[in-house]
Protein backbone atom coordinates (compact mmCIF):
# COMPACT_ATOMS: atom_id res chain seq x y z
CA UNK A 1 0.00 0.00 0.00
CA UNK A 2 1.34 3.41 -1.00
CA UNK A 3 -0.42 6.53 0.27
CA UNK A 4 0.57 9.80 -1.38
CA UNK A 5 0.19 13.15 0.30
CA UNK A 6 1.20 15.39 -2.56
CA UNK A 7 2.04 19.01 -1.96
CA UNK A 8 3.80 19.45 -5.29
CA UNK A 9 3.72 16.58 -7.76
CA UNK A 10 1.48 14.54 -10.01
CA UNK A 11 0.00 11.12 -9.33
CA UNK A 12 1.46 8.05 -10.92
CA UNK A 13 -0.11 4.73 -11.89
CA UNK A 14 0.80 1.55 -10.03
CA UNK A 15 3.86 -0.10 -11.49
CA UNK A 16 5.05 -3.65 -11.72
CA UNK A 17 7.97 -4.54 -9.42
CA UNK A 18 11.43 -4.19 -10.93
CA UNK A 19 14.04 -6.85 -10.15
CA UNK A 20 16.91 -5.34 -8.19
CA UNK A 21 19.13 -6.63 -5.42
CA UNK A 22 17.33 -6.53 -2.03
CA UNK A 23 19.11 -4.89 0.88
CA UNK A 24 18.57 -7.47 3.59
CA UNK A 25 15.36 -9.40 4.00
CA UNK A 26 11.86 -9.79 2.68
CA UNK A 27 8.81 -9.06 4.89
CA UNK A 28 7.51 -12.00 6.89
CA UNK A 29 4.09 -13.24 5.68
CA UNK A 30 1.12 -12.47 7.91
CA UNK A 31 -0.33 -15.67 9.35
CA UNK A 32 -3.83 -16.45 8.05
CA UNK A 33 -6.66 -17.10 10.49
CA UNK A 34 -7.99 -20.69 10.28
CA UNK A 35 -11.47 -20.70 8.77
CA UNK A 36 -13.09 -22.55 11.70
CA UNK A 37 -11.50 -20.59 14.55
CA UNK A 38 -13.77 -18.28 16.55
CA UNK A 39 -12.82 -15.14 18.46
CA UNK A 40 -9.35 -15.15 16.97
CA UNK A 41 -7.27 -12.08 17.86
CA UNK A 42 -7.46 -9.21 15.38
CA UNK A 43 -4.24 -9.06 13.37
CA UNK A 44 -2.20 -5.90 13.97
CA UNK A 45 -2.46 -2.99 11.60
CA UNK A 46 0.18 -3.16 8.87
CA UNK A 47 3.24 -1.02 9.50
CA UNK A 48 3.22 2.18 7.47
CA UNK A 49 6.51 4.01 6.92
CA UNK A 50 6.17 7.76 6.34
CA UNK A 51 8.64 9.49 4.03
CA UNK A 52 8.86 13.22 3.36
CA UNK A 53 10.37 14.11 -0.01
CA UNK A 54 11.69 17.69 -0.30
CA UNK A 55 12.46 18.65 -3.90
CA UNK A 56 12.88 21.90 -5.90
CA UNK A 57 9.82 21.76 -8.19
CA UNK A 58 9.84 25.59 -8.25
CA UNK A 59 6.07 25.78 -8.64
CA UNK A 60 6.15 29.49 -7.84
CA UNK A 61 7.12 29.96 -11.51
CA UNK A 62 3.95 28.36 -12.85
CA UNK A 63 1.64 31.43 -12.69
CA UNK A 64 1.73 33.91 -15.60
CA UNK A 65 4.19 36.71 -15.07
CA UNK A 66 6.72 34.57 -13.23
CA UNK A 67 8.03 32.16 -15.88
CA UNK A 68 10.67 29.53 -15.34
CA UNK A 69 14.21 30.53 -16.22
CA UNK A 70 16.56 28.01 -17.84
CA UNK A 71 18.19 27.30 -14.47
CA UNK A 72 14.96 27.01 -12.48
CA UNK A 73 13.39 24.78 -15.14
CA UNK A 74 16.45 22.51 -15.15
CA UNK A 75 16.20 22.12 -11.37
CA UNK A 76 12.48 21.42 -11.64
CA UNK A 77 13.23 18.72 -14.23
CA UNK A 78 15.68 17.13 -11.80
CA UNK A 79 12.98 17.18 -9.10
CA UNK A 80 10.33 15.56 -11.32
CA UNK A 81 12.67 12.89 -12.70
CA UNK A 82 14.00 11.97 -9.26
CA UNK A 83 10.46 11.89 -7.82
CA UNK A 84 9.21 9.58 -10.56
CA UNK A 85 12.05 7.13 -10.01
CA UNK A 86 11.62 7.25 -6.23
CA UNK A 87 7.86 6.68 -6.54
CA UNK A 88 8.42 3.75 -8.89
CA UNK A 89 10.63 2.11 -6.24
CA UNK A 90 7.99 2.52 -3.52
CA UNK A 91 5.29 1.19 -5.85
CA UNK A 92 7.44 -1.86 -6.51
CA UNK A 93 8.06 -2.41 -2.79
CA UNK A 94 4.35 -1.94 -2.07
CA UNK A 95 3.56 -4.85 -4.39
CA UNK A 96 5.76 -7.00 -2.14
CA UNK A 97 3.62 -6.19 0.89
CA UNK A 98 5.31 -3.11 2.34
CA UNK A 99 3.31 0.03 3.15
CA UNK A 100 4.28 3.68 2.74
CA UNK A 101 2.92 7.16 3.14
CA UNK A 102 4.83 9.53 0.85
CA UNK A 103 4.57 13.28 1.42
CA UNK A 104 6.06 15.52 -1.25
CA UNK A 105 7.02 19.18 -0.67
CA UNK A 106 8.31 21.91 -2.97
CA UNK A 107 11.42 23.58 -1.51
CA UNK A 108 11.35 26.17 -4.34
CA UNK A 109 15.17 25.95 -4.19
CA UNK A 110 14.97 28.65 -1.51
CA UNK A 111 16.83 28.48 1.79
CA UNK A 112 14.00 30.33 3.56
CA UNK A 113 11.42 27.82 2.33
CA UNK A 114 13.64 24.92 3.42
CA UNK A 115 13.93 26.48 6.87
CA UNK A 116 10.15 26.85 7.05
CA UNK A 117 9.57 23.24 5.98
CA UNK A 118 11.84 22.03 8.81
CA UNK A 119 9.22 23.25 11.28
CA UNK A 120 6.23 21.53 9.66
CA UNK A 121 4.69 18.97 12.08
CA UNK A 122 4.03 16.45 9.29
CA UNK A 123 7.69 16.49 8.28
CA UNK A 124 8.86 16.22 11.88
CA UNK A 125 6.56 13.22 12.30
CA UNK A 126 8.09 11.38 9.32
CA UNK A 127 10.24 8.29 9.65
CA UNK A 128 12.63 9.53 6.95
CA UNK A 129 13.30 12.85 5.18
CA UNK A 130 14.81 12.84 1.69
CA UNK A 131 16.16 16.23 0.60
CA UNK A 132 16.52 19.13 0.15
CA UNK A 133 18.67 18.62 -2.93
CA UNK A 134 20.94 21.65 -3.19
CA UNK A 135 23.52 22.70 -0.55
CA UNK A 136 22.09 26.05 0.58
CA UNK A 137 18.62 24.60 1.12
CA UNK A 138 20.04 21.53 2.87
CA UNK A 139 22.14 23.71 5.14
CA UNK A 140 19.12 25.83 6.07
CA UNK A 141 16.90 22.79 6.62
CA UNK A 142 19.38 20.74 8.64
CA UNK A 143 20.19 23.71 10.88
CA UNK A 144 16.50 24.20 11.70
CA UNK A 145 16.06 20.43 12.07
CA UNK A 146 19.10 19.95 14.32
CA UNK A 147 17.11 18.92 17.40
CA UNK A 148 15.21 16.12 15.65
CA UNK A 149 16.32 12.50 15.46
CA UNK A 150 15.02 11.36 12.07
CA UNK A 151 17.58 10.44 9.42
CA UNK A 152 17.90 13.01 6.61
CA UNK A 153 19.07 11.80 3.19
CA UNK A 154 21.13 14.12 1.01
CA UNK A 155 20.14 12.43 -2.27
CA UNK A 156 22.02 14.14 -5.10
CA UNK A 157 24.69 16.48 -3.74
CA UNK A 158 28.36 15.55 -3.41
CA UNK A 159 29.00 18.41 -0.98
CA UNK A 160 30.94 17.28 2.10
CA UNK A 161 28.75 16.56 5.14
CA UNK A 162 31.11 18.80 7.11
CA UNK A 163 29.21 21.68 5.47
CA UNK A 164 26.03 20.69 7.33
CA UNK A 165 27.37 19.08 10.52
CA UNK A 166 24.25 17.04 11.19
CA UNK A 167 24.74 13.68 12.91
CA UNK A 168 21.55 12.30 11.31
CA UNK A 169 22.59 13.09 7.73
CA UNK A 170 23.02 10.30 5.17
CA UNK A 171 25.15 11.46 2.22
CA UNK A 172 24.48 9.19 -0.77
CA UNK A 173 26.76 10.78 -3.40
CA UNK A 174 30.43 10.38 -2.35
CA UNK A 175 32.11 13.76 -1.76
CA UNK A 176 35.20 14.72 -3.76
CA UNK A 177 37.65 13.60 -1.07
CA UNK A 178 36.64 9.96 -1.66
CA UNK A 179 37.41 10.32 -5.36
CA UNK A 180 40.85 11.60 -4.41
CA UNK A 181 41.32 8.64 -2.07
CA UNK A 182 40.23 6.15 -4.75
CA UNK A 183 42.76 7.56 -7.22
CA UNK A 184 45.52 7.51 -4.60
CA UNK A 185 44.75 3.91 -3.67
CA UNK A 186 44.72 2.77 -7.29
CA UNK A 187 48.06 4.50 -7.95
CA UNK A 188 49.81 3.08 -4.90
CA UNK A 189 48.33 -0.44 -5.26
CA UNK A 190 48.54 -0.91 -9.03
CA UNK A 191 51.24 1.40 -10.41
CA UNK A 192 53.56 1.88 -7.41
CA UNK A 193 55.40 4.92 -8.83
CA UNK A 194 58.31 6.68 -7.15
CA UNK A 195 57.00 10.11 -8.16
CA UNK A 196 53.62 11.67 -8.90
CA UNK A 197 53.52 14.90 -10.89
CA UNK A 198 50.64 17.26 -10.08
CA UNK A 199 49.88 19.94 -12.67
CA UNK A 200 48.00 22.90 -11.23
CA UNK A 201 46.22 25.77 -12.94
CA UNK A 202 46.56 28.11 -9.97
CA UNK A 203 42.88 28.17 -8.99
CA UNK A 204 42.28 27.47 -5.30
CA UNK A 205 39.23 25.22 -5.81
CA UNK A 206 41.59 22.48 -7.00
CA UNK A 207 42.68 22.10 -3.38
CA UNK A 208 39.37 20.38 -2.59
CA UNK A 209 40.78 17.44 -4.53
CA UNK A 210 44.54 17.91 -4.07
CA UNK A 211 44.68 18.20 -0.27
CA UNK A 212 42.92 14.86 0.42
CA UNK A 213 44.84 13.25 -2.47
CA UNK A 214 48.21 14.20 -0.96
CA UNK A 215 47.11 12.99 2.47
CA UNK A 216 45.98 9.68 0.99
CA UNK A 217 49.24 9.17 -0.92
CA UNK A 218 51.31 9.88 2.20
CA UNK A 219 49.18 7.52 4.27
CA UNK A 220 49.00 4.67 1.75
CA UNK A 221 52.69 4.82 0.75
CA UNK A 222 54.04 5.62 4.21
CA UNK A 223 55.45 8.79 2.60
CA UNK A 224 57.58 6.76 0.20
CA UNK A 225 56.09 8.40 -2.92
CA UNK A 226 57.40 11.85 -3.83
CA UNK A 227 54.82 14.39 -4.98
CA UNK A 228 56.06 17.05 -7.40
CA UNK A 229 53.61 19.95 -7.85
CA UNK A 230 53.98 22.70 -10.43
CA UNK A 231 51.72 25.50 -11.62
CA UNK A 232 51.61 25.24 -15.41
CA UNK A 233 51.60 28.41 -17.49
CA UNK A 234 50.69 28.19 -21.18
CA UNK A 235 51.32 24.44 -21.19
CA UNK A 236 55.04 24.75 -20.44
CA UNK A 237 56.26 21.40 -19.07
CA UNK A 238 59.93 21.35 -20.12
CA UNK A 239 61.10 22.02 -16.54
CA UNK A 240 59.87 18.54 -15.59
CA UNK A 241 61.85 16.64 -18.24
CA UNK A 242 64.95 15.97 -16.06
CA UNK A 243 62.70 14.18 -13.55
CA UNK A 244 60.84 12.01 -16.10
CA UNK A 245 61.56 8.42 -17.06
CA UNK A 246 61.70 7.25 -20.67
CA UNK A 247 61.34 3.56 -19.68
CA UNK A 248 58.79 3.56 -16.83
CA UNK A 249 55.35 5.16 -16.73
CA UNK A 250 55.21 8.70 -15.37
CA UNK A 251 52.10 9.33 -13.28
CA UNK A 252 50.44 12.74 -13.66
CA UNK A 253 47.42 14.17 -11.85
CA UNK A 254 45.35 17.16 -12.95
CA UNK A 255 42.51 18.36 -10.69
CA UNK A 256 41.47 21.31 -12.89
CA UNK A 257 38.21 21.46 -14.85
CA UNK A 258 39.02 24.70 -16.66
CA UNK A 259 38.52 24.25 -20.40
CA UNK A 260 41.31 26.52 -21.64
CA UNK A 261 43.85 25.20 -19.14
CA UNK A 262 43.04 21.58 -19.95
CA UNK A 263 43.07 22.08 -23.72
CA UNK A 264 46.57 23.60 -23.67
CA UNK A 265 48.06 21.42 -20.94
CA UNK A 266 46.79 18.11 -22.33
CA UNK A 267 48.21 19.01 -25.72
CA UNK A 268 51.62 19.55 -24.11
CA UNK A 269 51.33 16.28 -22.18
CA UNK A 270 50.44 14.46 -25.39
CA UNK A 271 53.64 15.75 -27.00
CA UNK A 272 55.67 14.74 -23.94
CA UNK A 273 54.10 11.28 -24.12
CA UNK A 274 55.95 10.62 -27.38
CA UNK A 275 59.18 10.24 -25.39
CA UNK A 276 58.09 9.75 -21.79
CA UNK A 277 55.23 7.26 -21.21
CA UNK A 278 52.43 8.88 -19.23
CA UNK A 279 49.51 7.63 -17.14
CA UNK A 280 47.14 10.47 -16.31
CA UNK A 281 44.53 10.81 -13.53
CA UNK A 282 41.85 13.45 -13.88
CA UNK A 283 38.99 15.09 -12.04
CA UNK A 284 35.68 13.15 -11.93
CA UNK A 285 33.92 16.00 -13.76
CA UNK A 286 36.00 15.17 -16.85
CA UNK A 287 33.52 12.39 -17.52
CA UNK A 288 30.92 14.94 -18.64
CA UNK A 289 33.33 17.45 -20.25
CA UNK A 290 32.45 17.24 -23.93
CA UNK A 291 35.31 19.54 -24.94
CA UNK A 292 37.97 16.95 -24.02
CA UNK A 293 39.58 15.05 -26.91
CA UNK A 294 38.98 11.32 -26.37
CA UNK A 295 41.90 10.39 -28.63
CA UNK A 296 44.29 12.42 -26.49
CA UNK A 297 42.82 11.02 -23.27
CA UNK A 298 43.30 7.46 -24.50
CA UNK A 299 46.89 8.06 -25.61
CA UNK A 300 47.62 9.45 -22.13
CA UNK A 301 46.17 6.32 -20.44
CA UNK A 302 43.69 8.56 -18.65
CA UNK A 303 41.88 7.35 -15.53
CA UNK A 304 38.80 9.07 -14.09
CA UNK A 305 36.90 8.23 -10.92
CA UNK A 306 33.10 8.13 -10.81
CA UNK A 307 30.22 7.51 -8.44
CA UNK A 308 27.71 7.26 -11.27
CA UNK A 309 28.30 4.42 -13.72
CA UNK A 310 25.05 2.96 -15.09
CA UNK A 311 25.27 -0.34 -16.98
CA UNK A 312 22.38 0.06 -19.43
CA UNK A 313 22.86 -3.52 -20.66
CA UNK A 314 22.18 -5.02 -17.21
CA UNK A 315 18.94 -6.94 -16.75
CA UNK A 316 17.68 -4.86 -13.83
CA UNK A 317 18.37 -1.60 -15.70
CA UNK A 318 16.41 -2.85 -18.70
CA UNK A 319 13.48 -3.91 -16.51
CA UNK A 320 13.44 -0.55 -14.80
CA UNK A 321 13.62 1.36 -18.09
CA UNK A 322 10.69 -0.55 -19.59
CA UNK A 323 8.51 -0.02 -16.50
CA UNK A 324 9.47 3.66 -16.33
CA UNK A 325 8.68 4.20 -20.01
CA UNK A 326 5.32 2.48 -19.62
CA UNK A 327 4.40 4.70 -16.69
CA UNK A 328 5.73 8.07 -17.89
CA UNK A 329 6.12 7.66 -21.68
CA UNK A 330 9.71 8.83 -21.45
CA UNK A 331 13.17 7.34 -21.05
CA UNK A 332 14.56 7.49 -17.51
CA UNK A 333 17.32 10.00 -16.84
CA UNK A 334 20.23 9.52 -14.47
CA UNK A 335 18.18 11.31 -11.82
CA UNK A 336 15.31 8.88 -12.34
CA UNK A 337 17.70 5.98 -11.82
CA UNK A 338 19.13 7.57 -8.68
CA UNK A 339 15.59 8.13 -7.42
CA UNK A 340 14.73 4.47 -7.93
CA UNK A 341 17.91 3.16 -6.30
CA UNK A 342 17.52 5.39 -3.27
CA UNK A 343 13.77 4.81 -2.98
CA UNK A 344 14.28 1.05 -3.07
CA UNK A 345 17.21 1.06 -0.64
CA UNK A 346 15.77 3.36 2.01
CA UNK A 347 12.21 2.15 1.51
CA UNK A 348 13.22 -1.41 2.30
CA UNK A 349 15.39 -0.36 5.24
CA UNK A 350 12.42 1.49 6.71
CA UNK A 351 9.94 -1.32 6.18
CA UNK A 352 12.18 -4.00 7.69
CA UNK A 353 13.15 -1.87 10.68
CA UNK A 354 16.81 -1.65 9.69
CA UNK A 355 16.63 2.15 9.60
CA UNK A 356 15.31 3.31 12.93
CA UNK A 357 14.23 6.76 13.98
CA UNK A 358 17.39 7.71 15.84
CA UNK A 359 19.62 6.79 12.93
CA UNK A 360 21.58 4.10 14.78
CA UNK A 361 20.96 1.50 12.10
CA UNK A 362 23.70 -0.35 10.26
CA UNK A 363 23.42 0.66 6.61
CA UNK A 364 24.15 -2.48 4.60
CA UNK A 365 26.02 -2.45 1.29
CA UNK A 366 23.85 -2.28 -1.81
CA UNK A 367 24.54 -2.67 -5.52
CA UNK A 368 22.27 -0.25 -7.30
CA UNK A 369 21.92 0.66 -10.95
CA UNK A 370 23.87 3.91 -10.71
CA UNK A 371 26.34 3.11 -7.91
CA UNK A 372 27.21 0.85 -5.03
CA UNK A 373 26.39 2.06 -1.52
CA UNK A 374 29.05 1.50 1.12
CA UNK A 375 28.21 3.75 4.05
CA UNK A 376 30.68 4.68 6.76
CA UNK A 377 29.63 6.42 9.99
CA UNK A 378 31.47 9.70 10.59
CA UNK A 379 31.24 11.17 14.11
CA UNK A 380 29.03 14.25 14.09
CA UNK A 381 28.54 14.07 10.30
CA UNK A 382 26.25 11.06 9.91
CA UNK A 383 26.66 8.33 7.30
CA UNK A 384 28.67 8.85 4.09
CA UNK A 385 28.72 6.63 1.00
CA UNK A 386 32.41 6.13 0.22
CA UNK A 387 32.21 3.84 -2.82
CA UNK A 388 33.93 5.21 -5.93
CA UNK A 389 34.83 3.37 -9.16
CA UNK A 390 37.98 3.94 -11.20
CA UNK A 391 37.51 4.09 -14.98
CA UNK A 392 40.03 4.08 -17.81
CA UNK A 393 39.76 4.92 -21.51
CA UNK A 394 39.84 1.64 -23.46
CA UNK A 395 38.83 1.52 -27.14
CA UNK A 396 37.78 5.16 -26.78
CA UNK A 397 35.30 4.38 -24.00
CA UNK A 398 35.54 4.56 -20.24
CA UNK A 399 35.77 1.07 -18.77
CA UNK A 400 35.75 0.13 -15.11
CA UNK A 401 39.17 -1.04 -13.86
CA UNK A 402 38.41 -0.93 -10.13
Amino acid sequence: MLILALVAAACSPKLQPVAVQPVKKEPEPVAKQPSGEKNAPTPPEPKVSTISLLLPFNLQHLPPGSPYTYVSLKKADIAVEYYQGFLQALDSLSSLGYNYRLRVFDTRDEAAMAHSLANKPEIRASNLIVGPVFPESMKSFSTAFAGASQPIVSPLSAVSPATFKNKNLITVIPPLEYHAWASAKYITDRIKPKNIFILKSGFSQENEYLIPFKKAIDSLSNKQVKIVSITVIHGALTALIPQLSSSETNVFLIASTNQHFLTVTLRSLDTLNNTYPITLFGHPDWKKASFLNVNVLQRLNTHITTADDVNYKATNTGSFSRAYHKAYHAEPSGYSIKGFDEGWYFGQLLATGDLNKNGQASLADFNGMHNTFHFVKKPGLGWVNTHVDVLKYVNFELKKVE
